[in-house]
């Protein structure tokens, strides 16, 4: 008797929770536009917002369980606002979109702010809903799962108008995704154990401001974009490469600070041609590169593919075990004006005392191309051989290759680019 009189009891609180939290999603739909709601401090399930207008915000001690199936919070409406939200245990399916709030295309004008998520899947997913914010949000993956099996943080697909600032994004695949999205603001977010922090395709006109990236794979992979404005970003430690571009045009890169890249491993092992890159550009034309920093990496800059035809003025190169490595067959001019870039390891001489050196900065020349080939070689650096070749190649310019000139190299980092003490 007394176990059958606890199984009724179960059975009686759990058909009470069912109910209360049918009410929950009942008292979500009753509600009148431009109304105000606060979720219980209890674990709720999944819900859905398809009252235009609404502000919900939950108590500190509620927690939206997902069921481990589908979103945890779906967004049917324009102008809703959510706040305060613990998020937890929604799907874990990629190719079904699971997130943890998933906004739909007609709930335009969203805010998704000050919510604490985790899971597996996709934390935020936009999905075409133009003019969304999604401010100072938590947002963590599932460090437990390959990351190529994890969702991204928060990802834009076919959005405009989105401004993603202040979050704090950790162990998800990327930081933010943004695809085929064009007009938005990525700005103030902190990304790091990531596959890439920012990850563009397909977008246009973005502006990327104030971001910094720790201990990514790639800080900043900028792919197949026109127009994007990447202003005063930071990459710090990252591995393989702080930023990437690759077929990106027409944009401008300026005051960005990339220091430390190294080259990564997987399962212990180098990863072939990640020499680690402060920056990598691949087949990239009619970009700006001003004002940035590019400091304590492998490689300073990477051109490869047709990367020509690129402005490359005020940049600090400090430190870098190669401060350039082009492949490409027209040499570049990297000055503006009368004003180049800071090389931490220019030889050269400035006797007028303008700022600016005497000589030419050039680092491609065919001993650093021998190198590259031949990384054995380096073996070789300080003997007669090496010392004759360059001296051959300046007597006999001829036999110079294509590569990156600096007619203006300046003697110091400009003032908003002192080197770190």
């Amino acid at each position: 008797m007394y176990h059958i009189l606890r199984v009724v009891a179960a059975l009686t609180v759990a058909s009470l929770s069912l109910t209360a939290q049918a009410d929950i999603q009942q008292q979500l739909d009753d509600l009148e536009p431009g109304a105000s709601f606060e979720l219980p401090p209890e674990n709720l399930p999944s819900l859905a917002i398809r009252v235009p207008g609404v502000a919900v915000a939950c108590s500190p001690r509620t927690l939206i369980d997902g069921g481990g199936t589908g979103n945890a919070v779906e967004i049917l409406a324009e102008g809703v606002t959510l706040t305060g939200c613990r998020i937890r245990n929604w799907g874990t399916d990629l190719n079904e979109l699971d997130a943890g709030v998933f906004i739909n295309r007609e709930a335009s004008d969203t805010t998704i702010e000050s919510n604490d998520l985790q899971g597996t899947a996709f934390g935020v997913w936009l999905d075409a809903a133009p003019d969304v914010t999604v401010r100072n949000n938590i947002i963590r993956g599932d460090a437990t799962v390959r990351p190529n099996d994890r969702g991204n943080g928060i990802h834009l697909f076919n959005t405009t108008g989105a401004l993603i600032e202040g979050n704090d994004i950790r162990q998800t695949r990327d930081a933010i995704y943004i695809e085929t999205a064009n007009g938005n603001k990525i700005r103030n977010n902190t990304m790091a154990d990531l596959r890439y922090g920012i990850h563009y395709m397909y977008s246009m006109d973005n502006l990327l401001e104030g971001n910094v990236t720790r201990g990514t794979r790639t800080g900043y992979a900028l792919m197949q974009s026109k127009r994007l404005t990447v202003l005063n970003n930071r990459s710090e430690n990252d591995e393989n490469y702080g930023i990437l571009m690759n077929f990106i045009t027409q944009s401008v890169l300026r005051g960005n600070v990339v220091s430390g890249v190294s080259q990564g491993q997987t399962a212990g092992v180098s990863v072939s041609g990640a020499e680690g890159k402060a920056v990598f550009i691949y087949n990239s034309l009619y970009n700006t590169f001003e004002n940035n920093v590019f400091r304590d990496s492998g490689v300073g800059i990477h051109l490869t593919a047709g990367s020509e035809d690129n402005e490359v003025f005020r940049n600090a190169f400090i430190n870098n075990q190669r401060q350039v490595k082009y492949v490409a067959q027209r040499t570049q001019e990297w000055s503006k004006g009368d004003e180049g870039n800071f090389w931490s390891d220019y030889l050269g001489w400035d006797r007028n005392q303008d700022g600016i050196g005497d000589v030419p900065y050039e680092p491609n020349d065919n001993v650093d191309r021998l190198l590259w080939t031949y990384p054995e070689a380096k073996i070789l650096m300080f003997s007669p051989a090496v010392d004759t070749l360059r001296w051959v190649q300046e007597a006999f310019p001829v036999v110079k290759a294509a590569g990156v000139t600096d007619s203006y190299p300046l003697m110091s980092p400009p003032n908003m680019l002192q080197p770190e003490s």
